[in-house]
């Protein structure tokens, strides 16, 4: 699975709830967390391993964070093989976390078998949802963060994204995106 979103969309704590259901119902899963490398120095904080702090305890769990090192599209030049190399360990659910940064950041989109988008509450209005680019690769749109005062916002943007979707072509005749 693909996962890829807008900073702070909550990427991260998404992989940590769902890694570990996963996990508990005896899955391996391995997440290649994606992080921006900085143009100047060139370094990474690699931080999205520190807010899984529950997963990479896990024993059926490897999270691998993985600078761009200047690669586009919100994956690393190597991220299509180290998918290999995970399901070739023995591990039957990746997760791979995208940079996330933009409606370009979907190279993933063709190397995973599901592609989901993570958006806020406050992600946007139908028209950022019409625009061409991420929001078309997408086999799911999942709206998080949908709870307390949330609910109501976030109940109108799946409400505005599931009219979107309806004016984007499909990518598949089997399935439709669903929101």
């Amino acid at each position: 699975l693909g996962l890829s979103g807008p900073p702070g969309a909550g990427k991260s704590t998404f992989i940590e709830c769902f890694g570990k259901m996963l996990t508990e119902r005896k899955h391996k899963v391995s997440v290649l967390a994606v992080d921006p490398s900085s143009s100047t120095s060139g370094g990474s904080l690699l931080g999205d391993k520190t807010r899984m702090t529950e997963l990479s305890r896990d024993m059926n769990a490897y999270i691998r964070p993985s600078p761009t090192s200047g690669t586009l599209g919100g994956v690393t030049r190597t991220t299509n093989e180290a998918i290999l190399l995970c399901e070739g360990g023995g591990y039957d659910v990746v997760l791979v976390e995208t940079v996330g940064v933009g409606q370009s950041e979907f190279a993933v989109a063709d190397m995973v078998d599901m592609f989901i988008l993570l958006l806020p509450p406050a992600g946007g209005d139908e028209l950022q949802g019409i625009k061409r680019g991420i929001i078309e690769m997408a086999d799911l749109v999942a709206i998080n963060k949908a709870d307390g005062d949330l609910v109501v916002p976030a109940r109108r943007i799946q409400a505005e994204y599931v009219s979107a979707m309806k004016l984007l072509r499909k990518r598949s005749k089997l399935w439709r995106p669903k929101v």
